[in-house]
């Protein structure tokens, strides 16, 4: 589903060009034509609140109306409603160090994590290198972005936190380095914007963050007359999580009746097995289920209950146990 576009020119997007709303009457921070690329320094998804020598003071002390920032929005010319705009991945690298935290309230088993937690990563090697979670543990960089979207076509402003038709707040982990996504354009002029840098994160994000870091991206949009779509589609770059996927899974299973409790069954079940297996406090299991572990819905026809499966990558430990 590839396009060919104009070599065109480059325009840069500054970590101080930001917004918090997507809506169509924010003014566009620039202009490019169809198939030129843009670069974007972005911040970390808690707008620069959290640094690498950060406690967990910090998670006490966040402002949240700062928190899940997109840096634009950039003007497309041509695009129009009823339109697709491609989205090529072209460049991501994380800076070197970034977080993950159990914020209090929030993530899939809010409920149970009542105190809140903060890890720092120091980030080896870049975009192909790694972060150590603890001794024997190393957690291979795969960055993408959470937040990719475009202007609504309704007025008024929407919250950057969750997704929309028109992209957003996605925390799709595969759209790494060569992905094009593809977003239905409802505004003229699309209104492009980015953030919410992830140098690493399982499927589910499940306790609401990954590792979080500032990130400098690199993209080429198009505009896509030829294809209209209800909501988002990607092609990946490549096979799904080439660097973790070189050793046996251990998964756990969540089974119920209820989609949302199978899940949380899942990962509870996994977190079990990571304070059994690995000696890990519930928190750091937690926290190592959201950048590691992958959510994958099994079965979705055997009524009345589901089946969510939590996969755990063993070749994140050194004796991929």
């Amino acid at each position: 589903m590839t396009h060919t576009h104009n070599s065109g020119r480059t325009i840069h997007v500054h970590r101080n060009q930001w917004h918090l709303a997507w809506d169509n009457s924010i003014a566009p921070i620039g202009t490019i034509q169809s198939g030129e690329i843009v670069e974007f320094d972005l911040l970390d998804s808690a707008g620069g609140q959290i640094g690498p020598e950060s406690t967990v003071e910090a998670i006490k002390q966040l402002d949240f109306s700062r928190v899940d920032q997109v840096n634009g929005p950039i003007y497309v010319e041509g695009a129009e409603p009823g339109d697709t705009l491609e989205v090529e991945i072209v460049d991501l690298q994380p800076a070197d160090w970034g977080w993950t935290a159990i914020i209090p309230g929030f993530g899939l088993l809010a409920d149970e994590f009542a105190e809140p937690a903060l890890k720092i990563w120091k980030i080896e090697g870049g975009a192909d290198g790694w972060a150590e979670f603890a001794p024997g543990i190393r957690i291979p960089m795969a960055p993408f972005c959470g937040e990719i979207g475009l202007a609504p076509g309704a007025p008024g402003a929407l919250s950057t936190i969750p997704p929309y038709r028109h992209g957003g707040n996605m925390d799709t982990k595969h759209l790494t380095k060569g992905a094009h996504l593809y977003l239905p354009i409802e505004a003229p002029g699309a209104l492009y914007s980015m953030g919410d840098g992830h140098a690493a994160q399982g499927d589910g994000e499940v306790c609401g963050t990954a590792i979080e870091a500032p990130m400098h991206a690199t993209v080429r949009l198009t505009v896509r007359k030829d294809l209209q779509l209800p909501q988002p589609q990607f092609l990946t770059s490549g096979p799904l999580t080439p660097r973790t996927n070189t050793a046996p899974y251990y998964a756990t299973d969540g089974i119920g009746p209820d989609l949302v409790e199978a899940t949380r069954s899942a990962v509870r079940h996994m977190i079990d097995h990571l304070q059994r297996t690995y000696q890990l406090s519930r928190e750091d299991a937690y926290m190592l289920c959201s950048v590691a572990v992958d959510l994958k819905l099994c079965e979705v026809v055997d009524m009345p209950n589901w089946l969510v499966g939590a996969f755990l990558p063993l070749s994140i430990f050194s004796k991929n146990s």
